[in-house]
Parts: structure tokens; sequence; C-alpha cells
């Protein structure tokens, strides 16, 4: 009987699934797509001019910014095969599709993010302690450019931000380059009037605090996800008292919650009912559904247990 209703469980995960995804997913990412390319796009172009600029000049801050941008730039490329990859539906081998390669770029991209501070460092301790002469004109020149691509590019992942963590990501990276692009011109007027050149280095130095507060949420986030924890924004005591208010439900344990994807969680629990509302199982799960997608989750499968049963599981 037991495993009977299970089954059946699966066959309403895949009806919700469908659901779940054409109303919460599809518009979003085809309004992404264009967001992403665009950011590439500009941000490639404004790399190859802070790298000729940071060779011409000099500027330890204009090359650090650049490989940080060209970071940014692997960064969005990878976040766009994500979500193109997130179409792909399931098979044989991978029964949800490639949705998880979300999770696996954005903790991807914290880790390049965090290493590329370690290098900014070094950079930045080896030329303050032999500073060279830059032209701080041409450096804030470049940076005023990058003020306009940065902010332009974050501007188009604003409005998603908080919907997804490669937008999140890719927001932040965006953000927080137009704010290491205005210090690096305040740096070059700076130096264009004092000649103070290692105020280059203190610039790098801080870019590289900059950066690593903006991406250590990202990491932590991301690593949470990639280790199957409770997405954050999850609370498990509230779904578990919203799902207790569905009738014909005695109790719910056993209960897990994780993400697929940066967009769509899942969950799995016993479903304990009375033996006399087993023919109402089907009901119970519908109105559960209903619930678990105001929820923000939109896969889920249910294992039936009489109230009467003990059950054996570890944490029930």
């Amino acid at each position: 009987m037991s495993g009977h209703s299970h089954s059946h469980a699966h066959h309403d995960h895949d009806h919700s699934h469908g659901f779940g995804h054409h109303h919460h997913e599809q518009p979003k990412l085809d309004h992404l797509n264009a967001a992403f390319i665009w950011g590439i796009i500009l941000n490639s172009a404004f790399v190859i001019i802070e790298v000729i600029a940071g060779l011409f000049t000099g500027s330890l801050s204009l090359l650090t910014d650049a490989g940080h941008n060209l970071s940014d730039v692997v960064s969005l490329a990878l976040a766009l095969l994500a979500f193109k990859l997130t179409k792909v539906g399931s098979n044989a081998n991978y029964t949800y599709g490639y949705k998880r390669s979300t999770i696996l770029v954005s903790f991807f991209n914290a880790v390049i993010l965090v290493a590329s501070i370690g290098v900014i460092v070094y950079e930045a301790v080896i030329r303050f302690m032999h500073p060279h002469a830059i032209q701080g004109d041409t450096v804030a020149w470049v940076s005023l450019i990058g003020i306009g691509i940065n902010a332009f590019t974050a501007y188009l992942f604003v409005k998603d931000k908080d919907k997804d963590l490669n937008v999140k990501g890719a927001y932040i990276h965006m953000a927080m380059d137009a704010v290491v692009s205005l210090g690096v011109v305040i740096a070059g007027v700076i130096i264009y009037f004092t000649k103070l050149y290692w105020i280059d280095s203190v610039v790098s130095l801080i870019i590289g605090v900059v950066i690593l507060r903006g991406t250590w949420s990202l990491l932590k986030d991301s690593l949470r996800l990639e280790m199957d924890g409770v997405p954050k924004e999850m609370n498990l005591t509230k779904i578990k008292e919203e799902l207790m208010k569905a009738k014909g439900v005695v109790d719910i344990h056993h209960m897990h919650v994780w993400a697929l994807s940066t967009t769509e969680n899942a969950l799995t629990a016993h479903l304990v009912v009375a033996p006399d509302d087993l023919h109402l199982f089907d009901g119970i799960k519908a109105d559960l559904r209903h619930r678990l997608l105001h929820l923000d989750i939109s896969h889920s499968t249910f294992e039936p247990e009489f109230s009467t049963e003990k059950c054996d599981e570890p944490d029930c």
C-alpha cells in the first residue's frame, strides 16, 4: 500500500515541476540572456582598454582591475552557460537535468574572486615596496570609462538580483567594479597632482578589501547550496507549520529541503495520515504542493505513513 502511494507522489511531483518551472522561471531566463550578453561584450572591451592603458602607464591598479574584470567576463559567460543548461531536459543519467550547474558556477565564481584577492594583495605589497612613476591622468580617464560600463551592467541585473544567486553575483561584481573604478579615478587624480605613486598600491589593497566584502556572502551562500544545505531564505519550522495547516495531515517529519538550482528548491518528507483518510491522500498532496509553491518550493515528494505506524528513520 505504501509503495503504491509513493509512486503516485512521484507522478504528482512531475506535474508540479512543470507548473512551477513555467510559472516561475522561463520569462526571467529569457530576459537575463540579453543582460548577460551585453555584460560580456561591454566588459570584454573594457578589459582590453584597461590592459593597454595599464601597460602604457605602468599602473598596477589598472592592471589588477583589468584582471578582476576579466574574471567577471568569465563569470558572466559561465552563468549564461549555466542558465542555458537549465533548459536542457532530464535524461537517464541526469534525472534532474543540468540545473545544478547554476550552483557549481556560483561557487566557482566566488572561489575565483577570492583567489584573485590574494594575487592583488601580493602585487600591491611588492609595488608598494618598489614604486615607480605612473601617468595619473591616463589612469583617471580610463577608470571613468569603467564607472560607466560597470554601472550600466549592474543596472541590467538590479531587478533580478534577489531571485538568483548567479544574478546576485553578477550584480555584486559589477556594482563593486563601479566603486573600484571610482577609487582608481581618485587615485589617478591624486597621483597626477602630488606624484605620490604609492597611492596606486594603496588603492589596489582597497580594491582587494572591497572585492572580499562583496564576495564573502556569495561564497558562503553558494557553498551552502553546494553542500545541499537548506537555502538561507528557507525556515524549516515555518515550512512545517504551514504544511501542518492542511486538512488530513497528522504529522510531517523526516523533512529535507535543498536547492536543485539557484532558482529551484526541493522537499522530501514523511507525511503521516490517519488510516481512515488514505483515500484522501491525493487531495492532501495537492493541497501541500500548492502551499509549497507559495514558499518557493516547486519540487516535492511525500512518503505516506499511517499514524498507527512507527517511523524507524534515525531523524524522524
